[in-house]
């Protein structure tokens, strides 16, 4: 291989969200290896009060800070939440300082709670759509003019999940908020394209994280155990759930130049689960 093809993004400026651990962590390292500069930032606490499995911490953040050091670029960490519209502005504004560029934004923060849609706390509804949906959107705030006005083009990529195409029960209101996510993502793809500037969404189906191995699934399960059809193996064999590692190759491909003809497309990484 080339020093070009092995370090694609070699000069350019990734910013990801919730980049402390699981998928968010290792699209900071995939970028990095691939020749990116980080800027990343992660909530690195609770974010909810109903949500089933365990926040990230600061260790973590501090881990994924020697992770993408141990590629050879530099690596700017905050401790901010997506909800923080103000604070996402305040660190886009010291990365350009920094950096001069920002080039690929993946927006991958989120969370991810259970229950029917007609007996869930008002207040969980605006957990899942305060941080899946709105935190997205204070990215797009934050980002989009930076993007603009260094002129560069650019590319930004939305974590939604396969509950943005195929709605499952037991979740309406995650599926809410990722479905938006795919409607936000289209239309900036419209108003963006005239500036280089391409928006993708992918579309994950049970990844090895914290929010893919939440036990509290299991209780709806147990009440409703006919929601159980609705969550098919994919096409492809599944042993195990899909590694963070696997959806970062995906996620470097829809940042570099070798996708250059995607936007506004809907990309899924669920080993065919939609189509089961």
């Amino acid at each position: 291989m080339t020093a070009a093809t092995d370090r694609p993004l070699a000069g350019k400026v990734a910013y990801v969200t919730g980049g402390a651990r699981g998928q968010g962590r290792a699209h900071c390292v995939r970028l990095a290896r691939a020749g990116a500069n980080i800027v990343t930032i992660d909530a690195c606490g609770p974010v909810g009060n109903h949500i089933g499995y365990e926040p990230a911490a600061p260790e973590d953040l501090a881990e994924t800070v020697r992770l993408v050091e141990d590629e050879g670029v530099k690596i700017s960490a905050d401790r901010v939440d997506v909800r923080d519209l103000a604070g996402q502005r305040r660190v886009i504004s010291g990365a350009i300082e920094q950096f001069g560029r920002l080039d690929v934004v993946v927006a991958n923060a989120g969370v991810m709670s259970w229950g029917r849609a007609w007996e869930i706390p008002p207040e969980m509804w605006q957990e899942i759509i305060d941080i899946n949906l709105t935190g997205f959107f204070n990215t797009v705030q934050a980002c989009v003019p930076a993007m603009i006005e260094a002129g560069n083009g650019g590319s930004i990529i939305a974590i939604s999940s396969s509950a943005g195409i195929k709605s499952v029960p037991g979740a309406g209101h995650y599926c809410a908020s990722k479905f938006g996510v795919v409607g936000l993502a289209n239309s900036l793809a419209l108003e963006l394209g005239e500036y280089g500037i391409r928006v993708n969404s992918v579309h994950t189906y049970g990844v090895d994280t914290a929010l893919g191995n939440d036990l509290s699934m299991y209780e709806i399960f147990q009440k409703h155990p006919q929601y159980i059809h609705s969550f098919s193996p994919g096409a492809l064999p599944t042993d195990s759930l899909i590694a963070p590692h696997q959806v970062s190759e995906v996620v470097l491909f829809l940042a570099s130049d070798a996708s250059a003809l995607l936007t506004a497309a809907q990309i899924p990484a669920d080993k065919g689960y939609m189509k089961v």
